[in-house]
């Protein structure tokens, strides 16, 4: 058997993480062979996988589109590929073999709809994307998530077997690191994510704002952004300057330095768009108090954790009223 693997999007993150994983997976594989075909992320070839790459793939969305549709297909008859596995949420046009299809992008899926003028470009991922995806999935043999969550959408949404749809976790390294314990001096609060709106920063500092008004401040809040990313976020930063609230823009962190603010800190996670929310099952492996947007992956992840407490994304008071509960209670 030969499997073309493609994965011409993964160049860096967590889309080369997953490629990575199914990489080292294959090679102890002792009886079938894989093509990987990719753009610019580099693997070992070994005697029984074979690694082609186009790094001219990631010039323009031109360059993609004709690669997806001609080159692609072309490769699979050439190299004699009797099934393909696409890593990148769509299969492969024209392969005439059976596939199976790891779908990552939760947007499509989530219970969370956008509007055009909210968000235009995850509005078009769900609309455009997301139409795409789901046709793609109902051709599919087979397909691959990474949450309980996704799986059950995926079904409901696509209206397929369950026993087409796999869930297969994406490799974590959980870091070692001290008993959880909070910080002895005040109350911290930490929420690692990107800047994207989805994010949710905002009910987050509209949260420290209702504590402020009724004389909470003796606490510390640090985000990993800077909080230069974009309009929305420089206008949270300003605000949050403007009215005295105890929050730390601290930018991006070392995985190391993560785990230790884990280990004294309550993790506060608003986001309503996720696949899996791995700082929450990051801040569960050491034990932390977490406060999480009630949502579909969030449930899926620590829904049965006994330090979980859950708020609707977009209840701030609700959000301020737990963090001054849980905060000044572990003390």
């Amino acid at each position: 058997m030969r499997t073309l693997v493609y994965d011409v999007a993964a160049d860096s993150g967590g889309a080369a993480t997953v490629l990575q994983s199914f990489y080292e997976e294959f090679r102890k594989d002792p009886e079938n062979e894989y093509l990987f075909v990719l753009s610019v992320y580099e693997l070992e070839e070994t005697p029984r996988i074979r690694v082609l790459n186009f790094p001219w793939v990631k010039k323009s969305p031109l360059h993609r589109l004709y690669f997806d549709y001609v080159m692609a297909p072309g490769l699979v008859e050439r190299y004699g590929a009797d099934r393909v596995l696409s890593l990148q949420n769509i299969a492969l046009p024209r392969a005439g073999v059976p596939q199976t299809v790891y779908e990552h992008n939760a947007l499509p899926f989530s219970e969370y709809r956008f509007r055009p003028w909210e968000a235009f470009r995850p509005w078009t991922t769900q609309q455009i994307l997301g139409r795409m995806m789901r046709r793609s999935i109902r051709r599919a043999e087979k397909v691959l998530v990474q949450t309980n969550w996704m799986k059950a959408e995926i079904v409901r949404q696509c209206r397929i077997p369950e026993d087409r749809v796999e869930v297969r976790f994406p490799p974590v390294e959980m870091l070692k690191t001290k008993p959880w314990e909070m910080d002895a001096e005040k109350p911290l609060f930490f929420y690692p994510a990107g800047a994207p709106a989805y994010k949710n920063h905002r009910t987050f500092l509209k949260a420290c704002e209702w504590l402020r008004e009724r004389g909470c401040v003796s606490y510390e809040a640090v985000w990993t952004v800077t909080g230069e990313e974009n309009d929305g976020m420089r206008a949270l930063k300003r605000e949050a300057q403007e009215k005295g609230l105890p929050i730390r823009f601290a930018g991006p962190l070392p995985r190391q330095e993560l785990f230790e603010l884990y280990a004294r800190s309550v993790l506060v996670f608003p986001s309503y768009i996720e696949t899996i929310g791995l700082p929450l099952l990051e801040a569960r492996s050491v034990g932390a108090p977490i406060l999480a947007a009630d949502c579909l992956y969030a449930r899926d992840g620590v829904g049965d954790y006994a330090r979980a407490q859950f708020f609707d994304p977009f209840d701030a008071e609700r959000l301020g009223e737990l963090m001054g509960a849980t905060g000044y209670e572990q003390r």
